[in-house]
């Protein structure tokens, strides 16, 4: 066979010619990017796509993010061929998920309910109905099925032909036995990529390397911490009766999925303890390969699936097949460009879903390498999330182990990953251990997520859709930070230390607020992109004139890490960015008696007066040095104490020694959650992410008044609105379709949106505190009754008003009356600025 022929330059290169980098590269053509180079180490679909078993499925996922791709996905597969003249194999059969306990139904209704608000027809059937739909399966101890009629099955080869065929003819090249190497760098971006053959210059490398994407990023650095596993499934001989027009069979309670195969019953398997294949690394001469089934492990799996269907008791087996697939180490997929290196993107580790969502995620890659953003919530997809630890082999080994089970588990809300933990614990651990923590794993942290009690007895950690047994030592956490004193240990939040002349001027630069004004002042601001919509969520403390202190949630570490580092570059700022997240605990102290505990453990004046909201400064308390700030995520009077590691158990132990005298609580977060939801504070990744524009219904809300212009030069947008009659006036909007949801009530919606304050405490249940809303610093935060950091609620007359306006718009309100009271927050110059202009 020749050596192939490559180019010197493309504009971009995607490495692996599965059925993602084919999916990539077609999208990318279709955004008219056609200098696309597709390079395949040996032929296409040769690593894990070809022994897919080709199921379509939009039922299932409780991310908007990912029902989207997978119903974009299915309708690209069905009108593929009319554009390329080759089939994908997709048959619209239909799609059932069985429920055979109480928990799973529960389930299954809550993520029906979400699917169909995404637009997905589901409907809960009988299992009469689904004995009718499909007569061999065993139905008896069915409770209810799950039935998509429009999803089904397609042939993996087919499809990612298809893909290549339409990329080749919208002029993308494909170049199969050209197997990258590495790729060549300047400047910590992407210059190109090396192969046996030359080395291609490129402004845009694309990692679609599959079960390899951690090998090759490793040559350059790259986090991508994905391992290979064993994936079973069985086809047995053909069976008189079965049809190809029956529907895709899932029981994730038996392990298995079943469907029609060459007039015999493919029946696939995710088993709840898998084995890692090849820790140490995979064969580059890999192709088309599958491992030797280990038929005593998987036995009783096997032989629990087919209880299902009881007639593959009596068939012969045609094929017992075993292939690698990659799983990550939280189950979901790797993607976007990475935080080490400008202009690498990365979509792999797809979870065996890579053909139900290949169609969509090269879609939304191709958008993101054309515009430079995504245009969907990529939060908890986005590489970044990820980290170095995580590609060791002992932890790629253990977690997969359990993230390949998960995908046939029940998914309960309080479910924690629990293999793999450990890595990173807080100096304070040990001691929260001894005074009852039960630990969660927080980006790898071992967090407290609730706590019993001294001389309560033990509780188990039962996984439950269902109050769980220890929901009242939640509430009693929860009621403490109200009425009394709590103390919760942080210390997994990022902390990012900012020096040098021009860090100031980097930080306005990224901030939507204002965050260079006194020193000892810390200020809750998002950052935002050139485009208005929010990449990070968090507050920015002026320690002096030329140090900051910014403080991010776990998740954002190295998102905040990366765009903080990479500004300091593109603005030429002479800043240095030390992350100490490591050098520090952080022990918040939050509630009504806060003051009383922290005051006689200090010199400094904690008073009103002497120490007011949102005030930073460093104290002594006791033998250490603590930076001490004013602040509160739960609606009280609270203090963020960030101690250094080696202090971090004196300072504790005075904290509880005194909190003896004041009745000090130890708070988890769980309590966390419920305290920041009933203040209405967002969280990002949750309540708000990447897709939504601070400014969305600005110039209708009528708190940002000026003359529209046409670029970024002078003039621009004023911060305040216009005097005179009708200034504030705010017409009433349209109403928006809410694609099936049912129409809220008023109050439902108030409580969704954060504006409705209960006139009442009612003890007992969580979601009903007292007062207003308290304050996030920033926009408005003045000081309350008591001393409690309060924002300034709506009048009356705007709360029904707000009601009945769609989620996004009703945010402005907020905004509006904050810059009417207290003056414009938009800083000359930032992206929110540049973003309305």
């Amino acid at each position: 066979m020749p050596d192939p022929v490559l180019p010197e330059r493309a504009r971009i290169v995607v490495v692996g010619g599965g059925v993602i980098g084919c999916s990539v590269a077609y999208h990318l053509a279709c955004e008219g990017w056609t200098d696309v180079e597709l390079l395949e180490r040996d032929q296409l679909t040769s690593g894990t796509t070809w022994h897919s078993a080709g199921l379509i499925v939009t039922f299932g996922s409780t991310s908007e993010t990912s029902t989207s791709m997978r119903t974009y996905t299915r309708d690209l597969y069905a009108r593929l061929e009319a554009e390329t003249g080759l089939s994908t194999g997709f048959k619209p059969v239909g799609f059932i998920e069985v429920a055979t306990d109480r928990d799973r139904l529960e389930e299954y209704r809550r993520v029906a309910a979400f699917n169909r608000w995404c637009g997905v027809d589901v409907h809960e059937i009988s299992a009469a109905e689904v004995a009718e739909l499909f007569p061999l399966a065993r139905t008896d101890d069915i409770l209810a099925g799950f039935y998509v009629a429009e999803d089904g099955r397609a042939n993996p080869v087919d499809v990612t032909m298809s893909l290549a065929k339409g990329a080749r003819q919208r002029g993308v090249t494909i170049v199969q036995g050209a197997p990258v190497t590495g790729v060549t760098t300047w400047r910590g971006a992407v210059t190109g990529v090396r192969t046996p053959f030359g080395d291609v210059e490129a402004e845009v490398v694309v990692n679609c390397a599959g079960m390899w994407a951690r090998q090759l990023g490793a040559e350059t650095g790259i986090t991508i911490p994905l391992q290979a596993a064993e994936h079973y499934y069985l086809i047995t001989e053909q069976i008189e009766g079965l049809s190809g027009s029956w529907p895709v069979l899932e029981d994730p309670g038996s392990y298995g999925y079943f469907r029609e195969e060459v007039g015999g019953l493919m029946l696939g398997l995710f088993e709840p303890v898998c084995a890692p294949w090849k820790v140490e690394g995979i064969p580059d001469d890999f192709s088309f390969g599958s491992i030797p089934p280990d038929w005593d492990r998987m036995g009783p799996y096997v032989e629990q699936a087919m209880q299902r269907v009881p007639i593959t008791f009596e068939t012969g087996i045609r094929t017992f097949f075993c292939g690698p697939e990659s799983f990550t180490p939280d189950l979901q997929p790797v993607v976007g460009e990475a935080p080490e290196l400008r202009g690498y993107f990365v979509a792999a580790g797809l979870n065996s879903i890579g053909i139900l969502t290949g169609g969509g995620l090269g879609r939304v890659m191709a958008h993101w390498i054309t515009t430079g953003h995504p245009d969907v919530d990529v939060t908890g997809f986005h590489i970044d999330r990820l980290h170095r630890y995580q590609t060791n082999p002992e932890y790629r080994a253990t977690r997969t182990v359990e993230s390949l089970g998960l995908v046939y588990q029940c998914h309960y809300p309080n479910r924690s990953m629990q293999t793999a933990r450990g890595a990173k614990v807080s100096p304070v651990h040990a001691r929260l251990g001894e005074a009852g923590a039960y630990f969660k794993d927080v980006s790898g942290w071992e967090g407290a997520d609730w706590y019993l009690p001294a001389g309560a007895s033990p509780v188990a950690e039962t996984l439950s859709w269902s109050r769980p047994p220890w929901f009242d030592h939640w509430r009693e956490e929860h009621d403490a930070a109200r009425d009394g004193v709590i103390v919760m240990d942080m210390s997994f939040m990022s902390k990012l230390l900012v020096q040098g002349r021009d860090s100031a001027r980097l930080l306005d630069h990224l901030s939507a607020n204002a965050v260079d004004g006194d020193a000892g002042t810390i200020t809750y601001t998002q950052w935002l992109n050139e485009r208005g919509t929010i990449e990070a969520d968090l507050t920015v403390t002026k320690l002096d004139d030329d140090r900051f202190w910014v403080v991010a949630t776990d998740t954002a570490h190295r998102h905040v890490l990366t765009r903080l580092r990479r500004a300091a570059e593109d603005l030429d700022a002479h800043a240095v960015v030390t992350d100490v997240t490591s050098g520090y605990a952080q022990l918040n102290v939050q509630g009504p008696r806060s003051r009383e505990l922290l005051q006689p453990l200090t010199s400094v004046d904690l008073s009103n007066e002497a120490f007011p909201f949102r005030t930073a400064r460093e104290i002594d308390l006791g033998f250490a040095r603590v930076l001490c700030i004013r602040v509160t995520y739960v609606g009280e009077l609270g203090y963020e104490l960030y101690i250094p590691a080696e202090q971090a158990l004196h300072v504790y132990d005075r904290l509880t020694a005194a909190g003896a005298v004041v009745g000090l609580r130890h708070a988890g977060l769980k309590a966390l959650g419920s305290l920041r939801m009933e203040k209405g504070y967002r969280d990002y990744g949750h309540d708000i992410d990447n897709t939504d524009p601070v400014l969305r219904g600005a110039r209708q809300a009528g708190w940002v008044r000026g003359p529209r212009r046409s670029g970024r030069g002078e003039g621009g947008w004023s911060a305040h609105p216009s005097p005179g009659p009708g200034a504030g006036h705010r017409p009433r909007a349209a109403p928006v379709p809410r694609r099936g949801r049912p129409p809220r009530r008023p109050a439902r919606r108030l409580r969704a949106l954060g504006l409705l304050r209960p006139h009442a405490r009612r003890r007992g249940r969580l979601g009903h505190g007292r007062g207003r809303p308290q304050g996030r610093p920033g926009l408005s935060g003045r000081r309350g009754l008591g001393g409690r950091d309060r924002w300034s609620p709506l009048p009356r007359h705007r709360l029904h008003q707000a009601a009945l306006r769609p989620r996004d718009e009703a945010r402005p309100l907020v905004a509006r009356r904050a810059a009417q009271r207290h003056g414009p927050v938009l800083v000359s110059g930032s992206p929110l600025q540049r973003a309305i202009g």
